[in-house]
């Protein structure tokens, strides 16, 4: 077979995967997640703000030359961090540009990877016992794979540098503290059956909970004016079960959180009485303990997912649990990331469209 059409089928069996993982609530949200491929020199890689559960539609993936980013990263170069520079230009047909998470990629040696926003994941890596719990679910239900726990670092080349860091080891998973996963492999198929492993492996029972008072959520919005209910009826579950709104009021868990539904998560304990924990600016979340969820109206489709996702997390967290949740510094430095304010602009774009 010819090594050109050998490149089309790998990447056409690239845009399957990625679509099944971004079609999954459950795994990725909005424009979260990226996946990969090296095909020679080159690695594509899901494009910054485009969608997985659009990779058979659209064209999301840029082609990158591997080698030069790696050696960027590893020499502290700071375009390592756009990864603009290294775009294979005559290949990037769509002008698009590279994922915030393209030095990642690059820095992992597998041929495929596979990095996605997995809920179960995240009810464990939250956690601050997360080392030793997943230490015991990889030696019982995981031994033939190798994985490594990564501490929270800011995606992009922060994070990549710590991946670097077990390069040597190139573990078959790795575990994001407050972050998601990765799973890498030689094939697509490889990868996807992994995912498939791993994801199961990691599943924990989601508590059930009563309907949401939507006769009462719609009155409060109406009072609000600049409220509505969310897209998804299962997004209500962060007010309805009083161990999942204890998780959710503690503070932000992971990155994307802060990016599309801000640090502040509104309270509105008393008909009409909206108490916000910061009061800057309205929150795009409220909640009312016992009653349901409203987020701000044009809230981007981005946004809506990631309400989706906080329920679908902190519903999977056990209770009594201990929590690390981001630091200010660490809301900070992602609010005022030039990477995010440009996905941010694309969600917008996005919805208005």
């Amino acid at each position: 077979m010819a090594a050109d059409q050998q490149s089309t089928q790998a990447l056409a069996a690239l845009s399957a995967f990625s679509a099944r993982l971004g079609r999954d609530i459950t795994r990725t949200q909005g424009a979260g997640g990226n996946t990969s491929i090296k095909i020679g020199d080159v690695m594509w890689v899901k494009a910054s703000g485009t969608w997985l559960a659009h990779a058979l539609e659209r064209d999301i993936m840029v082609p990158l030359e591997t080698a030069p980013l790696v050696e960027a990263l590893d020499a502290g170069d700071p375009r390592a961090e756009k990864a603009t520079d290294f775009v294979v230009a005559d290949l990037n047909v769509s002008g698009l540009r590279p994922s915030i998470e393209a030095s990642v990629h690059a820095s992992i040696p597998q041929r495929v990877v596979a990095h996605f926003h997995c809920v179960n994941t995240l009810a464990h890596a939250v956690c601050t016992d997360a080392e030793d719990e997943l230490t015991q679910i990889f030696a019982d239900r995981l031994p033939h794979l190798s994985w490594a726990l990564i501490p929270y670092r800011r995606p992009g080349t922060p994070l990549a540098r710590a991946i670097a860091a077990v390069r040597d080891r190139a573990p078959d998973v790795l575990v994001l503290a407050n972050h998601g996963l990765v799973v890498c492999g030689d094939t697509v198929e490889e990868t996807a059956a992994r995912v498939e492993e791993v994801t199961a492996a990691l599943a924990l029972p989601r508590r059930t909970t009563a309907l949401a008072d939507f006769s009462r959520l719609q009155a409060e919005a109406e009072t609000l004016g600049d409220y509505a209910l969310p897209d998804d009826k299962e997004c209500h579950d962060i007010a309805l079960d009083p161990i999942a709104l204890t998780h959710a009021r503690g503070g932000s868990l992971y990155p994307d959180h802060v990016i599309f539904l801000g640090t502040e998560l509104g309270t509105l304990d008393e008909p009409g009485n909206l108490a916000a924990t910061v009061s800057a600016e309205e929150p795009k979340l409220v909640v009312l303990p016992g009653q349901g969820v409203l987020v701000r109206k044009g809230l981007t489709a981005g946004g809506q997912a990631m309400v989706r996702c906080l329920a679908e997390v902190v519903t999977r967290i056990p209770e009594g649990r201990r929590l690390n949740y981001l630091t200010a510094d660490q809301e900070y430095e992602l609010t005022h990331w030039e990477a995010e304010k440009y996905r941010q602009s694309l969600d917008r774009q996005a919805t208005q469209g």
